[in-house]
């Protein structure tokens, strides 16, 4: 599980400090995020769990026009997202948890998300807020994993690893959302209609470069189901499982480039 507090401190320094190299793993992701906003971005766009903003600063460059506001409930990567828009006139970040946090005056006729929304304590709250503070007609898109078992990246890792299944899948944590019908029916509690899934693959990048294995075990040292069990490790035993985790990245090897399938939803909604 993976609470709003450990996006607060530990998860979110992390994510903030390895914000290039989780751009890169879901880059394939957000440009199909892009492509599926495009027709539906107007006057105001909402990206909720922006993190480190990679998807906002794309629609404010994209939609110049628009303006895109970025909500994250981890100072440091609202920090991150900052910097990196300084010279971006049309696009802003602000430090909220987006289940509660309203700006009166700004209705949003898209909301946006990748992987931000799996995360709420009470998911049917926040997303009838959202539903609440969006325009009328409003359109929702999000991005959010589907099962593990489709996820090499993570699937391989834990049963490398041994590391036990979740004992609440639907508990705030990556994979929440994994079951479209859970999903559907919270949007369906929390007001949203015309709720659609749409299947969608793309490649996990996790190393590149000369020494793209090194590179790819820097990343899973940081980011993802080994992090938190690495970190709980210490000389031979920390060495060990490292090595082993190496040999499984070669063999997910081709040339300078180590890549794995990702799985995910992408879940379409409108308030009316």
């Amino acid at each position: 599980m993976t609470t709003e507090m450990d996006w607060r401190s530990q998860v979110g320094r992390s994510w903030a400090q390895n914000y290039a190299l989780t751009d890169r793993a879901f880059a394939g992701l957000t440009h199909t995020l892009l492509e599926r906003a495009r027709p539906l971005v107007d006057k105001a766009v909402l990206d909720v769990g922006c993190g480190a903003g990679e998807l906002s600063l794309a629609l404010a460059r994209q939609h110049p026009a628009a303006q895109v506001l970025g909500v994250d409930i981890s100072h440091d990567l609202i920090a991150v997202a900052q910097a990196r828009a300084a010279q971006l006139g049309n696009v802003r970040f602000v430090e909220a948890d987006a289940g509660h946090w309203r700006e009166p005056g700004f209705a949003p006729e898209l909301i946006v998300s990748r992987h931000g929304v799996m995360f709420f304590a009470d998911p049917v709250a926040a997303f009838a807020n959202l539903r609440f503070l969006a325009a009328p007609s409003a359109r929702l898109l999000f991005s959010c994993f589907r099962a593990p078992r489709e996820n090499a990246w993570a699937a391989g890792l834990a049963e490398l690893l041994g590391l036990p299944p979740s004992s609440n899948p639907t508990a705030p944590g990556p994979f929440a959302f994994a079951d479209p019908g859970h999903v559907e029916s919270i949007l369906a509690a929390a007001g949203w209609r015309d709720i659609a899934f749409e299947a969608v693959d793309f490649a996990y990048v996790a190393g590149v470069g000369d020494d793209p294995v090194s590179d790819a075990l820097n990343l899973f040292r940081r980011i993802g189901p080994a992090a938190p069990y690495l970190r709980s490790l210490e000389g031979d035993a920390l060495r060990a499982a490292e090595e082993q985790i190496a040999e499984w990245l070669e063999r997910h090897r081709s040339d300078n480039l180590v890549a794995m399938a990702a799985a995910a939803w992408l879940v379409t909604a409108s308030t009316d």
